[in-house]
């Protein structure tokens, strides 16, 4: 399925993992933007909303679930379905729901999965 112009941010500390996606995402037509640290992607979420975030969870200035958190308390900003990826374990999916993720993506990613979900998030937008 083709895509309009759909805004994501994607999040991750590494810049190998970054560019992966974005190449990827980008060939599905999708707008990429990406950030580096949980506080550089609050910035970027306050200041233009994209229309899904996938975030890492683990990141050395704020965890996915805390940035998570942020964003689900403000209250100025639009509803926007987050997938965090991750590598560990069912424990960390139910802790990451409860912060206000809407799905989980296991490391390592499998493509159509994550295209399969993106796609279902964005079609009700």
């Amino acid at each position: 399925m083709r895509v309009p112009p759909f805004r994501i941010l994607v999040v991750d500390d590494l810049t190998d993992n970054l560019f992966l996606l974005q190449t990827i995402l980008e060939a599905e037509g999708y707008n990429v933007d990406t950030a580096d640290s949980g506080s550089s992607a609050l910035v970027k979420v306050e200041n233009s909303p994209p229309d899904l975030i996938l975030m890492d969870v683990m990141m050395p200035d704020m965890s996915g679930y805390e940035v998570t958190q942020q964003i689900r308390q403000n209250r100025n900003l639009p509803f926007m379905p987050i997938l965090l990826v991750t590598a560990y374990d069912e424990t960390d999916a139910i802790q990451g729901l409860a912060m206000g993720a809407n799905d989980f993506i296991r490391k390592p990613i499998e493509f159509d999965k994550l295209l399969s979900r993106i796609e279902a998030f964005l079609s009700f937008q």
